[in-house]
């Protein structure tokens, strides 16, 4: 007789547990959350920098970008000082076209 009072406590309480973790999710829902992750993975060198093709053709001035994934550095020419494309002879917004400067062997660093 004992052991069947203790049976029906654990299945009981099993039970309630059981329930409690079904409704749960409909008295407290967990909120809804944004996933942050960054569609390029980038570092931005602060300032201006004059940028030099690797071939000699350009120089001008413009933002070091590298791209985290690859360590490849791209320039973005601003042609001028200001930190983001301007052209004084047009109103319009300026789009700044990358050319790549060089790479950095991140795989070097795991040897």
């Amino acid at each position: 007789m004992k052991n069947d009072l203790v049976s029906r406590f654990l299945l009981s309480v099993i039970a309630i547990a059981l329930a409690a973790i079904a409704l749960r999710p409909y008295m407290a829902p967990a909120s809804a959350q944004a996933q942050s992750g960054a569609a390029y993975p980038v570092y931005i060198e602060p300032g201006v920098q004059m940028l030099k093709s690797s071939n000699g053709s350009k120089q001008l001035y413009g933002r070091v970008v590298v791209d985290l994934r690859t360590g490849k550095i791209w320039g973005f020419p601003t042609m001028t000082t200001d930190p983001y494309p301007f052209n004084a002879l047009n109103s319009k917004p300026q789009t700044s076209h990358a050319f790549e400067l060089g790479r950095f062997a991140f795989e070097d660093m795991d040897k």
